[in-house]
């Protein structure tokens, strides 16, 4: 008998994942836990792994192609469950959900198996109804591509009979129901697609791109900005960290201007608790956090993440640089898991390192804030009524207005700076 088994919600209100690579073909022999095929998201690249142990018999989708949680990913062929036993097993282990045309693989109905969910190898085992309403729901299975075609003519998928496997409909079946019904094709697009030219070339959206896109006009949409900046002389940070620079050396950490930010950040944070926060407009109530957990930007060839260090008020200097290091490389390598991604409470991004100096950061909605910290510049200063070198590092702060105010901002922001100033402090805590 076969089983079915669909992508899961791996977590986080992921919706869909990009096929990277496939480890399984079709006839192959595999067994519980066995990778079958390495997953793309919006935050992590994964390996699904296989809840059953049989036969490869089928494959849905190609390296390249958008899945949608839920949608069919591979049927294994199990022996030792037969006839109206497998019936049973799919009865009692699947359920049906209406979904939304387009919002996945199998559209129509979908028969979403549970984690011990069989489906008979010859057909579904249901009966069709004997008259079909409009509430009748009538399960369809679907190639990915005849969906896509069915949505772009306007034709509604569960009106079309499959001729494929297990009754699936086929770009084929469409193309033939549109000619039985003399209907004619009618392309729902703004407007024809325009080919590549010698002034331009055309790539499909990541999913990582496709999230930063959604995410940052979500922020626009949703948070009220203002954004503060200012310069703190750090010639005494610059100082401390060469003093132990060697030391973190020794046990193979980097020790940069970061690890200090991030901890003047946190202890600014547990005294202005505003700039750690949500607003819940929908429950008329503000949420403040009782963690610190500060998410660090980090640029990556494919896009921006953004890893969260965990109760980064706890941590120390070493600590929190071996956190950096050790994010930052897993970012790169698209190495992350979903623990690290979540649970943020405020931002930092540092365009610094990049060779940048001022910027408006844009906030991880629904945070309250995000601080942009940039290079390090030598500029005459004043101090003790004597003109001298001094060492300025610029910082940015944007946060959500219609949670903090001007004052609570400034207060917040010339706290980080006085630690930033006595970084000895930040080595005590």
């Amino acid at each position: 008998m076969r089983f079915i088994f669909n992508f899961p919600d791996i977590g986080e209100g992921l919706d869909e994942g990009t096929i990277a690579e496939w480890y399984v073909i079709k006839g192959q022999q595999i067994h519980s836990g066995d990778a079958l095929v390495r997953m793309e998201t919006d935050k992590v690249v994964t390996d699904i792994p296989s809840p059953k142990t049989g036969a490869i018999v089928a494959i849905y989708g190609e390296p390249g192609e958008t899945i949608h949680v839920g949608a069919p990913l591979v049927e294994i062929e199990i022996e030792g469950v037969f006839g109206k036993e497998a019936v049973e097993e799919a009865k009692k282990e699947t359920v049906t959900e209406p979904i939304e045309e387009g919002a996945a693989g199998v559209v129509g109905t979908m028969e979403v198996a549970g984690n011990n969910a069989y489906l008979p190898a010859s057909n579904e085992g249901f009966d069709k109804p004997a008259v079909e309403t409009e509430k009748t729901i009538r399960k369809i299975l679907s190639t990915p591509v005849a969906r896509a075609y069915a949505k772009e003519v306007n034709v509604k998928i569960n009106k079309v009979t499959g001729t494929g496997p297990n009754g699936r409909v086929t770009i084929a079946d469409v193309k033939k129901h549109l000619e039985s019904t003399a209907q004619t094709p009618q392309v729902v697009r703004p407007q024809a697609p325009i080919e590549p030219t010698e002034m331009a070339t055309y790539e499909p959206l990541s999913q990582i791109r496709k999230t930063i896109a959604k995410n940052m006009t979500l922020s626009a949409q949703n948070a009220v900005r203002m954004s503060v900046h200012e310069e703190v002389e750090i010639s005494e940070l610059i100082k401390v960290r060469e003093e132990h620079k060697a030391l973190f050396a020794e046990k193979k950490v980097k020790i940069t201007y970061l690890p200090f930010v991030l901890k003047a950040t946190a202890m600014a944070l547990k005294t202005h608790r505003a700039l750690n926060s949500q607003l819940d407009m929908e429950n008329n109530r503000m949420i403040y956090m009782k963690h610190y957990n500060i998410g660090i930007a980090v640029d990556t060839p494919e896009g921006l993440v953004v890893p969260v260090i965990h109760d980064v008020d706890k941590l120390s200097i070493f600590e929190l640089a071996q956190k950096i290091t050790e994010l930052s490389e897993k970012g790169r390598d698209r190495k992350l898991t979903m623990d690290e991604l979540k649970d943020g409470t405020f931002t930092i991004t540092n365009y610094g390192s990049m060779g940048g100096i001022f910027a408006v950061p844009v906030i991880n909605y629904p945070q309250a804030g995000i601080l942009g910290v940039g290079r390090v510049l030598k500029t005459p200063i004043v101090k003790n009524d004597q003109i001298v070198i001094g060492n300025i590092l610029p910082l940015s702060l944007t946060v959500d207005h219609r949670i903090v105010d001007g004052g609570e901002v400034t207060r917040f922001l010339l706290q980080v700076m006085r630690y930033l100033e006595d970084p000895v402090s930040l080595l005590m805590e």
